[in-house]
């Protein structure tokens, strides 16, 4: 089976992570497996670019399709002759972008599947494929009738897992000897960083010697460290900035505990799943999949909720996905939808 996996992305966030973890598991399982990506742009901002990882593991597609959103029709219509004259057996979009220009683009005989992220993509004018997957169970009653699955999130277990020795983790980072709770995302609204802001103060009165860390970057940083210094807390709050690789992976191993207040194009909740591997006692709101992940789920995100369930002892004994068992269930649901056996 010759699957393709187009991902008009440039940078490797949001699902590049899952679709790479996922496309070496389909060619362990015995398919012959490419990603094409957004090859025009090296990415944005601080994120890291998407090419010279899957090119790194001998993923990256040589069709020549651009797959950029920036473009415009001219472009897409291109990259649709294109695939038409070299495509796959299997066609796996991940981004609203891929699934036009698969729709218009593929080959007779070809099976087009759609990973729908967001239960946003779910909309009237969703072009049709032969099978779907989704984040989160409760959005398969929300497809057209046909092939489906949930597809969860995924991590590397040989590269997210607990450190071996934190303290000695948490000194080398600058950090005290006290618990570390921590969040990873974007600094925008959505995030709930001001819920945590809020929460951390009533939880340092609780536990004096606490310590927050915010990775990321983003629009509310200068707000951010506004509000952390009004509210006294600038010793006790740490931003060490947009993380990558295996840095991000240091920082989250030194954490006692994730907290995860906001989503956004990955609702199967990848950020709980990832502080849950690296030992984390994990927080959620409740939303999309995060809850499957979590340790202790806020149905309301308010600071008393959020300050009240933290650094509790309670921890739930939850696996994690077995990427090679997703690949396998994923070329059975190509198959169901019309995909070479």
């Amino acid at each position: 089976m010759r699957v393709l996996h187009l991902l008009s992305s440039p940078v490797f966030s949001g699902p590049a992570e899952a679709v790479a973890l996922l496309a070496l598991a389909q060619r362990r399982a015995g398919a012959t497996v490419s990603v094409a990506v957004d090859t025009t742009r090296e990415g944005t901002g601080t994120e890291e670019p998407a090419v010279p990882r899957f090119e790194a593991l001998g993923l990256l597609d040589a069709r020549g399709l651009a797959l950029c959103t920036k473009r415009g029709p001219a472009q897409l219509l291109a990259d649709a002759f294109r695939l038409r004259r070299t495509g796959p057996d299997v066609l796996h979009c991940h981004l609203t972008h891929d699934h036009w220009v698969a729709w218009l683009g593929r080959p007779a005989g070809a099976c087009l599947v759609r990973s729908l992220h967001a239960p946003r993509s779910i909309r009237w004018s969703l072009p049709p494929a032969d099978a779907f997957t989704v984040p989160e169970a409760v959005l398969l009653g929300r497809l057209r009738p046909g092939p489906a699955l949930v597809l969860p999130a995924l991590v590397d277990a040989q590269r997210f897992h607990p450190s071996p020795d934190r303290p000695a983790l948490r000194r080398a980072l600058g950090l005290p000897a006290g618990p570390v709770v921590g969040m990873a995302s974007t600094f925008q609204p959505s995030r709930g960083h001001a819920v945590a802001l809020a929460a951390f103060g009533e939880v340092r009165r609780r536990v004096r010697d606490a310590t927050l860390v915010l990775l990321g970057d983003g629009i509310l940083e200068p707000e951010l460290r506004r509000a952390i210094h009004e509210a006294g807390l600038a010793d006790a709050v740490r931003l060490p900035g947009y993380q990558r690789g295996l840095e991000f992976i240091r920082w989250l191993q030194a954490m006692d505990e994730v907290w995860v207040l906001g989503l956004g194009n990955d609702w199967a909740g990848r950020p709980a799943l990832q502080g849950r591997a690296c030992g984390a006692r994990v927080v959620v709101a409740a939303l999309g999949a995060l809850p499957t992940w979590a340790d202790a789920v806020l149905e309301e995100v308010t600071p008393a909720a959020l300050s009240a369930a933290a650094l509790q002892p309670g921890r739930r004994d939850v696996p994690l996905p077995d990427v090679d068992a997703v690949a396998r269930d994923l070329l059975a649901l190509y198959a169901r939808a019309g995909g070479p056996a």
